[in-house]
C-alpha cells in the first residue's frame, strides 16, 4: 500500500560536489526518488532567513511523494542521505548541508516519546511545521489542500496564520 508523504528540504552550506544550497536541494530531490518512494510534486526553491544563531540564509523546498516505506524506514533513508551529503554541524538550528524532515505521512499521527506537542524524537506530523513559513510556503506549491491530522487545518489555512512574507522569497524553479 502506498501513502502520500510530504518532505521539507533545507540547506545553507555548500557541498563539494553539488555546489551551493540550491544545487544541494536539486541533487537531493533527484536522489530521493527510488525504490519505495516516487516523487509526485516539487516546490519552487525559496530563500529564507535562518532561525537560531547567526548564519547564512537557507534555501528551502518541499516535495510530495508516495511511498511504500514504513515511517521509520523512510526516516532512516532520509537520515542516511543527510549523512552522505555532509554533517549537520554542532549547533542546534545551526548551518547544515542538507536537512530533510518528514512533515506529513498520509493522515498518520506518530506522537514521539512524550506526545505530539511536547515530546522528543521523531514525530509526524512534524511538531513545528505549522508555525514555520519556510516549511508552509513551499508546501503550498505541492499540497495546499493537505490537512494537518492533529490541527485539522489545511496547508493553505496554516500558511495564512503565519506571516513570513518579509523574509521568504521564491528564487527558482527546480
Amino acid at each position: 500500500m502506498e501513502t502520500m508523504v510530504l518532505i521539507a528540504l533545507g540547506s545553507n552550506r555548500r557541498h563539494p560536489r553539488h555546489g551551493g544550497p540550491a544545487d544541494v536541494l536539486r541533487a537531493a530531490m533527484r536522489e530521493l526518488a527510488g525504490p519505495g518512494l516516487r516523487v509526485t510534486g516539487v516546490s519552487r526553491l525559496y530563500h529564507t532567513a535562518p532561525l537560531g544563531p547567526p548564519q547564512p540564509a537557507y534555501v528551502n523546498a518541499a516535495l510530495r511523494a508516495v511511498t511504500s516505506l514504513a515511517p521509520a524506514e523512510l526516516l532512516r533513508r532520509l537520515q542516511a542521505m543527510e549523512r552522505r551529503f555532509g554533517p549537520k554541524g554542532r549547533r542546534h538550528w545551526g548551518e547544515r548541508v542538507l536537512d530533510l524532515d518528514i512533515i506529513g505521512y498520509g493522515t498518520r499521527v506518530i506522537p514521539g516519546r512524550l506526545g505530539w506537542r511536547t515530546g522528543h524524537g521523531f514525530a509526524v506530523p512534524h511538531r513545528r511545521a505549522h508555525e514555520r513559513a519556510f516549511v508552509l510556503r513551499p508546501l503550498l506549491d505541492v499540497a495546499p489542500a493537505w490537512r494537518h491530522p492533529v490541527l485539522g487545518l489545511t496547508v493553505r489555512q496554516l500558511a495564512a496564520r503565519v506571516d513570513g512574507r518579509r523574509w521568504i522569497r521564491a528564487v527558482a524553479e527546480v
